[in-house]
Parts: C-alpha cells; structure tokens; sequence
C-alpha cells in the first residue's frame, strides 16, 4: 500500500523546536520509525514550509497513493487553500498533529483543515503518525 505523508511548515526542526510540545525526534526519525512498523507498505514523505508546494503535493495525489496523513502544521488555524485542496482529494486522509491542540493557546483550537479529512489524531506525538496509518489502512481496506 502506498501512504503519502505531508508535513508542514516549522516541522523540519522537530527535535530542536519546543520538546516539550512536541517531542525529542526529528522528523527523519519519525520517518525512520514509521518505515520500521510498516516495513510491507510504501511510505512518501514530504515537508514544506511553502503553502503553494503542500497544495501541489496533495493535487498530485490522486494518481500516486491510495491514502494521505497530513500534519499542516500552523496551515491547520490558517490555510483555506490547504483546506479546499483537501476537500477535492479522493482518496482517505487523516489529519495529524504532534501536541494536543485543545490544552494550547485558544487560536490553535480553529482547524479549517480538519473537517476535510476523515479524521484527525493530535496529542500522541511521533505515535499519532503511526495510530493515523493503522486507521489509514483499516478505512482503506474496508473500500
């Protein structure tokens, strides 16, 4: 099965950028951690912190992989144009997101991308990725 994996802006400096939040790894080692549970699967990874390069990435998708995880980041509160590229796509995606939103600043409580996703994890950290595929791959079997 192939999974695309979108993360947003600021998440390339995971392991440096506030742990506490949202964790110790890297976003290389949330990849790598990722490859090693779902050895049988092909996982794209992409990162941007350019609006305009996730919404080409997820307009490209529905010829390329059968599911989306996406982490927009601060897209998330912001961005209709993710959002509307959401809502277009065709395929199951799951929203994920490193810190429990709800217990942050009452800005990050706004999603206008989440509702056009299946559904949405926040709070697991690194773990939230891997609950998002499991639940990827059930929706996407169950079709």
């Amino acid at each position: 099965m192939k999974i695309t994996i979108i993360n947003g802006p600021n998440l390339n400096n995971l392991g440096i950028r506030d742990p506490g939040v949202y964790g110790n790894l890297s976003l290389d080692e949330i990849n790598e951690y990722l490859v090693s549970e779902f050895p049988d699967d092909t996982l794209d990874f992409f990162q941007s912190n350019l609006e305009g390069e996730i919404i080409n990435k997820i307009q490209s998708l529905p010829n390329t992989s059968q599911g989306l995880i996406i982490n927009p980041g601060g897209y998330a509160h912001t961005s209709v144009a993710i959002r509307d590229s959401l809502e277009e796509l065709n395929i199951p995606k799951i929203e994920v997101h490193l810190s429990n939103l709800s217990s942050r600043e009452e800005y990050r409580h706004i999603m206008l991308t989440s509702s056009a996703c299946d559904g949405y994890l926040c709070g697991f950290k690194e773990k939230g990725y891997y609950a998002g595929i499991v639940l990827l791959k059930m929706i996407i079997e169950q079709k």
